[in-house]
């Protein structure tokens, strides 16, 4: 059983998935600095100086008095849009990279199809043909 599980685990389409996974997943690191980091404070400041990291509705009387989201939070329920609209414009940025990625994917390998094979060597007997035509045009 071992053996076999050895063999799965080392196809080449789970080690890729493996690749892929981690690749992903720092890329998805990547990304939520991008968001957090650089966009949204670019958009807060733009929109006169917000922070949607604090925007939350408190859901109840201690949340609801609370001056940063985390605080409100630890009070009790509260509803965190803020943090939605962050994570729905990291999600709208990973949507659009990975659309220009497989829309180049698709035009290399659209490109690759297109170019044309290049024609089959010819056979033995062709090869043989040409020399006796060949030959006989040189007698005469």
């Amino acid at each position: 059983m071992l053996q076999e599980f050895k063999k799965f685990a080392m196809r080449g389409n789970v080690v890729d998935l493996a690749i892929g996974v981690i690749i992903g997943a720092a890329f998805g690191k990547i990304i939520a600095s991008l968001v957090d980091d650089v966009i949204m404070p670019v958009i807060g400041w733009i929109l006169g100086g917000l922070d949607f990291t604090n925007y939350f509705i408190g859901l109840t009387q201690a949340s609801s008095q609370a001056a940063t989201y985390d605080a409100a939070r630890k009070a009790g329920a509260t509803l965190g849009y803020g943090t939605f609209i962050t994570v729905t414009v990291n999600f709208v940025i990973i949507a659009w990279v990975l659309f220009l990625v497989i829309r180049g994917m698709n035009r290399v390998i659209k490109q690759e199809e297109a170019a044309p094979a290049p024609p089959p060597p010819p056979s033995k007997q062709e090869v043989l043909l040409t020399e006796i035509r060949d030959l006989l045009k040189a007698r005469g």
